[in-house]
């Protein structure tokens, strides 16, 4: 198939991009390359990928120099509705991956307006150049954050999510609710994945894995908020990966063209305990400064994944020690 899949220089965006090459597949990766967090990182993907800093420029298509044809990059925002749809009309996508936003539960609360232009502006772009140029399906990422305050565990997708407590959780809650009306207007298959905390190799510098790894390494103390009883559902990239992959390629098995799910481990972990595997995987001991909850934070997340499983055969298999090995590796050789 021809993928587009949009926020390919972000972190689940480019393990997409790699993974669906190895699988056959033509991919047209889009990214706006903007500065939330270092850009050298997102570069250093995308080099990955094959494609040079040197040939990126705003709204021109470069292909890669590992890959050729079948992976093409281009720069453009997501809320440019001029040259978006004459993006859209030059290439006919089989399926769009949208895994472009504005990330971060913290930074919404000082930047509410960058979240609306993004994943609200952007998305609803987005959505229009799917309809006006046939595109079947529209696979996106929502988030874990729309169970705001939800004290039934584990989370479920039926679940209430109208009480949202970040910016970022209200944006994403709203993509499922457009994607729902471009569903039933005009009959385009969307399918809805909340994410729930995903860490690995090539991860971003504002996630908890990353700023522990990298204090722990630097001998600087960490924060951890809430006393460390905070539990997240800590998902590994791999697994993730190969979960948006089989929503990508195999049929629904369900009537409804409107589909959401949650994609997590499904177990969740306790902060002290997850501090305490980074600290094997360094072999150092962490300073640990105990602080309170943080405005926008939830105590807990845990998925419940028993739909994705049944409908596209969704089984994690990375346990936290391995993910966690991995990462650490990785980051050292990184940043040697």
């Amino acid at each position: 198939m021809k993928i587009l899949v949009t926020g390919a220089a972000g972190f689940i965006g480019y393990h997409l991009c790699e993974q669906l090459i190895k699988l056959g597949h033509d991919v047209v990766g889009l990214d706006n390359l903007n500065d939330y967090y270092d850009v050298n990182l997102k570069l250093d993907r995308l080099k990955e990928l094959g494609i040079s800093e040197k040939g990126i420029q705003y709204n021109k298509s470069v292909q890669s120099n590992i890959h050729g044809k079948r992976l093409q990059f281009i720069k453009i925002n997501l809320e440019d509705q001029e040259n978006l749809p004459v993006f859209f009309k030059e290439n006919s996508f089989d399926v769009v991956c949208n895994l472009a936003a504005q990330a971060g539960v913290r930074f919404s609360i000082e930047k509410p307006m960058k979240y609306v232009e993004s994943n609200i502006v952007g998305f609803a772009n987005l959505l229009e150049c799917v309809r006006s140029n046939k595109v079947s399906k529209l696979v996106y990422a929502s988030s874990s954050s729309v169970y705001g305050l939800n004290e039934k565990t584990p989370f479920a997708t039926d679940d209430n999510v109208d009480n949202p407590i970040s910016m970022y959780a209200a944006t994403k809650k709203s993509n499922e609710l457009m994607a729902h009306t471009y569903s039933h207007l005009f009959g385009i298959e969307t399918i809805g994945l909340r994410f729930f905390t995903v860490y690995g190799p090539w991860g971003r510098p504002d996630m908890a894995m990353f700023l522990f790894t990298d204090a722990i390494l630097n001998d600087k103390p960490i924060k951890v908020f809430n006393e460390g009883n905070l539990s997240r559902d800590f998902t590994y990239i791999d697994d993730i990966v190969k979960g948006v992959i089989n929503t990508i390629e195999k049929k629904n098995p369900n009537k409804s063209l409107y589909n959401l799910y949650n994609i997590g481990n499904g177990s969740p972990i306790k902060l002290n305990n997850y501090i305490e595997e980074i600290e094997v995987a360094t072999g150092k001991e962490a300073e640990r400064i105990m602080m309170p909850m943080q405005p926008g934070d939830v105590e807990q997340t845990w998925a419940d994944t028993s739909a994705l499983f049944k409908d596209y055969n969704y089984k994690p298999s990375t346990n936290i020690n391995k993910g966690i090995k991995e990462f650490v590796k990785w980051y050292k050789d990184y940043y040697k």
